[in-house]
């Protein structure tokens, strides 16, 4: 299976381009059709705490520690990319694998 298309393989592990909505109802890790990555928290967006939330929801979705992630771009906009930190193939292929569980 083809990586998902909001997913880079890099040197150092992957980049992840994603749209956060802070403020949500509820905290939710979603993909479109189209392929986009949508990541809902109830944090407020300010101080960084909503770009905590979204590093504690992903890496409780994909079972990965939250030291291995960094905000690349979009530190205090909705259009983000964090890097993780690890081996490419293997980050790729669990996060691919929660694509076929959760898609």
């Amino acid at each position: 299976m083809a990586d998902p298309a909001f997913l880079r393989r890099t040197v150092r592990g992957v980049t992840i381009a994603l749209r956060a909505q802070p403020r949500a109802r509820r905290a939710a890790l979603e993909c479109s059709t189209a392929g986009a990555l949508k990541v809902a928290v109830t944090a407020p967006a300010e101080d960084g705490k909503a770009n905590a939330a979204v590093v504690a929801l992903l890496a409780a979705e994909w079972h990965l520690p939250r030291s291995t992630f960094d905000v690349v771009r979009g530190v205090s906009v909705r259009d983000k990319v964090f890097s993780i930190s690890g081996e490419p193939a293997a980050l790729a292929d669990k996060i691919s694998e929660w694509m076929r569980d959760h898609g």
